[in-house]
Protein backbone atom coordinates (compact mmCIF):
# COMPACT_ATOMS: atom_id res chain seq x y z
CA UNK A 1 0.00 0.00 0.00
CA UNK A 2 2.50 2.25 0.64
CA UNK A 3 5.52 3.10 3.37
CA UNK A 4 3.19 5.32 5.39
CA UNK A 5 2.33 4.53 8.80
CA UNK A 6 -1.51 4.27 8.28
CA UNK A 7 -3.38 1.12 6.48
CA UNK A 8 -6.40 0.85 5.73
CA UNK A 9 -7.98 -2.86 4.85
CA UNK A 10 -8.35 -6.22 6.98
CA UNK A 11 -4.54 -5.72 7.65
CA UNK A 12 -4.57 -2.84 9.65
CA UNK A 13 -7.50 -4.16 12.39
CA UNK A 14 -5.61 -7.68 12.80
CA UNK A 15 -2.63 -5.38 13.65
CA UNK A 16 -4.58 -3.91 16.57
CA UNK A 17 -3.29 -4.89 19.92
CA UNK A 18 -6.28 -6.31 21.76
CA UNK A 19 -8.08 -3.53 24.13
CA UNK A 20 -6.52 -0.71 22.18
CA UNK A 21 -9.29 1.85 20.83
CA UNK A 22 -10.46 1.19 17.15
CA UNK A 23 -9.30 3.70 14.77
CA UNK A 24 -11.51 6.01 13.58
CA UNK A 25 -12.56 5.65 9.80
CA UNK A 26 -11.20 8.27 7.53
CA UNK A 27 -13.27 11.07 6.82
CA UNK A 28 -13.58 11.69 2.96
CA UNK A 29 -13.78 15.37 1.81
CA UNK A 30 -14.80 14.86 -1.50
CA UNK A 31 -18.59 12.76 -0.93
CA UNK A 32 -21.33 14.65 0.83
CA UNK A 33 -21.70 13.70 4.42
CA UNK A 34 -24.86 11.25 5.18
CA UNK A 35 -28.10 12.50 6.83
CA UNK A 36 -28.38 12.34 9.98
CA UNK A 37 -31.26 10.29 11.63
CA UNK A 38 -32.86 12.72 14.43
CA UNK A 39 -35.99 12.37 16.67
CA UNK A 40 -37.32 15.58 15.88
CA UNK A 41 -39.36 15.98 12.68
CA UNK A 42 -37.72 17.49 9.92
CA UNK A 43 -39.88 20.64 8.03
CA UNK A 44 -38.86 22.92 5.12
CA UNK A 45 -38.29 26.20 6.80
CA UNK A 46 -39.09 28.20 3.45
CA UNK A 47 -42.44 26.31 2.95
CA UNK A 48 -42.95 26.74 6.94
CA UNK A 49 -42.19 31.02 6.49
CA UNK A 50 -44.23 30.95 3.36
CA UNK A 51 -47.22 29.73 5.26
CA UNK A 52 -46.40 31.88 8.21
CA UNK A 53 -46.39 34.64 5.76
CA UNK A 54 -49.64 34.13 4.25
CA UNK A 55 -51.14 33.05 7.99
CA UNK A 56 -50.10 36.62 8.93
CA UNK A 57 -51.07 38.32 5.69
CA UNK A 58 -55.27 36.84 6.68
CA UNK A 59 -55.14 37.88 10.09
CA UNK A 60 -54.12 41.37 8.70
CA UNK A 61 -57.35 41.72 6.91
CA UNK A 62 -60.97 43.16 7.34
CA UNK A 63 -62.24 39.49 5.98
CA UNK A 64 -60.30 37.71 9.34
CA UNK A 65 -61.68 40.76 11.84
CA UNK A 66 -65.27 39.95 10.24
CA UNK A 67 -65.06 36.03 10.03
CA UNK A 68 -63.53 36.38 13.71
CA UNK A 69 -66.19 38.64 15.40
CA UNK A 70 -68.84 36.51 13.56
CA UNK A 71 -67.69 33.00 15.23
CA UNK A 72 -67.81 35.18 18.40
CA UNK A 73 -71.24 36.28 17.95
CA UNK A 74 -72.66 33.00 17.11
CA UNK A 75 -71.01 31.49 19.88
CA UNK A 76 -71.98 33.96 22.39
CA UNK A 77 -75.67 33.37 21.47
CA UNK A 78 -75.37 30.01 21.22
CA UNK A 79 -74.33 29.28 24.40
CA UNK A 80 -76.53 32.13 25.48
CA UNK A 81 -79.71 30.82 23.66
CA UNK A 82 -79.70 26.70 23.15
CA UNK A 83 -81.72 24.37 25.25
CA UNK A 84 -79.37 23.83 28.34
CA UNK A 85 -78.06 20.13 26.63
CA UNK A 86 -76.41 21.34 23.49
CA UNK A 87 -74.61 24.00 25.13
CA UNK A 88 -70.89 23.96 25.14
CA UNK A 89 -69.60 27.03 26.76
CA UNK A 90 -71.79 28.43 29.79
CA UNK A 91 -71.97 31.96 30.99
CA UNK A 92 -68.23 33.43 31.74
CA UNK A 93 -66.98 31.41 28.33
CA UNK A 94 -64.14 29.84 29.61
CA UNK A 95 -63.77 28.24 26.38
CA UNK A 96 -63.67 31.23 24.34
CA UNK A 97 -61.07 32.72 26.57
CA UNK A 98 -59.13 29.82 25.70
CA UNK A 99 -59.51 29.61 21.97
CA UNK A 100 -58.93 32.94 21.62
CA UNK A 101 -55.84 32.71 23.83
CA UNK A 102 -54.56 30.16 21.64
CA UNK A 103 -55.39 31.75 18.51
CA UNK A 104 -53.46 34.89 20.05
CA UNK A 105 -50.67 32.55 21.47
CA UNK A 106 -49.94 31.41 17.56
CA UNK A 107 -50.70 34.37 15.47
CA UNK A 108 -48.27 36.38 17.60
CA UNK A 109 -45.18 33.88 16.88
CA UNK A 110 -46.48 33.68 12.95
CA UNK A 111 -47.04 37.37 12.63
CA UNK A 112 -43.13 37.85 14.13
CA UNK A 113 -41.96 35.05 11.72
CA UNK A 114 -43.52 36.88 8.60
CA UNK A 115 -41.75 40.19 9.86
CA UNK A 116 -38.12 38.88 10.30
CA UNK A 117 -38.97 37.53 6.70
CA UNK A 118 -40.02 40.25 5.39
CA UNK A 119 -36.88 42.94 6.88
CA UNK A 120 -34.57 40.12 5.35
CA UNK A 121 -35.96 40.83 1.85
CA UNK A 122 -36.13 44.13 2.82
CA UNK A 123 -32.15 44.29 3.66
CA UNK A 124 -31.24 42.11 0.26
CA UNK A 125 -33.44 44.62 -1.62
CA UNK A 126 -31.42 47.54 0.41
CA UNK A 127 -28.24 45.95 -0.21
CA UNK A 128 -28.79 45.56 -4.06
CA UNK A 129 -30.18 49.34 -4.15
CA UNK A 130 -26.93 50.79 -2.49
CA UNK A 131 -25.15 48.35 -4.83
CA UNK A 132 -27.04 50.13 -8.05
CA UNK A 133 -26.64 53.34 -6.73
CA UNK A 134 -22.55 53.07 -6.48
CA UNK A 135 -22.56 51.65 -9.84
CA UNK A 136 -24.81 54.96 -10.82
CA UNK A 137 -22.89 57.24 -8.71
CA UNK A 138 -19.53 55.82 -10.80
CA UNK A 139 -21.16 56.00 -14.17
CA UNK A 140 -22.21 60.08 -13.57
CA UNK A 141 -18.61 60.67 -12.33
CA UNK A 142 -17.36 58.33 -15.55
CA UNK A 143 -19.81 60.55 -17.83
CA UNK A 144 -18.95 64.12 -16.03
CA UNK A 145 -15.18 63.18 -16.63
CA UNK A 146 -15.97 62.64 -20.21
CA UNK A 147 -17.73 65.77 -20.53
CA UNK A 148 -15.19 68.01 -18.93
CA UNK A 149 -12.40 66.46 -21.47
CA UNK A 150 -14.53 66.87 -24.08
CA UNK A 151 -15.55 70.51 -23.46
CA UNK A 152 -11.26 71.05 -22.84
CA UNK A 153 -10.57 69.37 -26.32
CA UNK A 154 -13.41 71.77 -27.85
CA UNK A 155 -11.72 74.62 -26.23
CA UNK A 156 -9.20 74.02 -28.57
CA UNK A 157 -10.96 73.28 -31.89
CA UNK A 158 -12.26 76.29 -34.05
CA UNK A 159 -15.62 76.49 -33.97
CA UNK A 160 -17.58 78.03 -36.62
CA UNK A 161 -18.82 81.34 -34.27
CA UNK A 162 -14.85 81.72 -33.68
CA UNK A 163 -14.20 81.35 -37.58
CA UNK A 164 -16.77 83.87 -38.76
CA UNK A 165 -15.32 86.23 -36.09
CA UNK A 166 -11.81 85.65 -37.56
CA UNK A 167 -13.22 86.11 -40.96
CA UNK A 168 -14.74 89.44 -39.95
CA UNK A 169 -11.89 90.86 -38.90
CA UNK A 170 -9.93 90.17 -41.78
CA UNK A 171 -12.79 91.93 -43.85
CA UNK A 172 -12.62 95.25 -42.06
CA UNK A 173 -8.94 94.94 -42.10
CA UNK A 174 -9.32 95.08 -45.60
CA UNK A 175 -11.81 97.48 -45.79
CA UNK A 176 -9.50 99.25 -43.46
CA UNK A 177 -6.33 98.84 -45.79
CA UNK A 178 -8.49 100.20 -49.01
CA UNK A 179 -9.44 103.23 -47.44
CA UNK A 180 -5.91 103.84 -46.12
CA UNK A 181 -4.33 103.09 -50.02
CA UNK A 182 -6.95 102.92 -52.86
CA UNK A 183 -5.91 100.92 -55.71
CA UNK A 184 -4.18 102.69 -58.33
CA UNK A 185 -5.46 101.25 -61.61
CA UNK A 186 -8.67 100.86 -60.78
CA UNK A 187 -11.22 98.16 -60.48
CA UNK A 188 -9.30 95.83 -63.09
CA UNK A 189 -5.95 96.50 -61.79
CA UNK A 190 -5.82 93.04 -59.53
CA UNK A 191 -5.18 90.98 -62.68
CA UNK A 192 -2.15 92.94 -63.44
CA UNK A 193 -0.58 91.82 -59.63
CA UNK A 194 -1.00 88.29 -61.37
Amino acid sequence: MGSGGEHSGPEAKDRTPPGAAAPRPRVRLDLPRAPRRTLLPEYDPEAFGRLSERIARFLGTGRFIVWMTLIIILWVVWNVSAPLGLRFDQYPFIFLTLMLSLQASYAAPLILLAQNRQADRDRVTHEQDRKQNERSIADTEYLTREIAALRMGLGEVATRDWIRSELQDLVREMEEQRALFPHEGGPGSDEADR
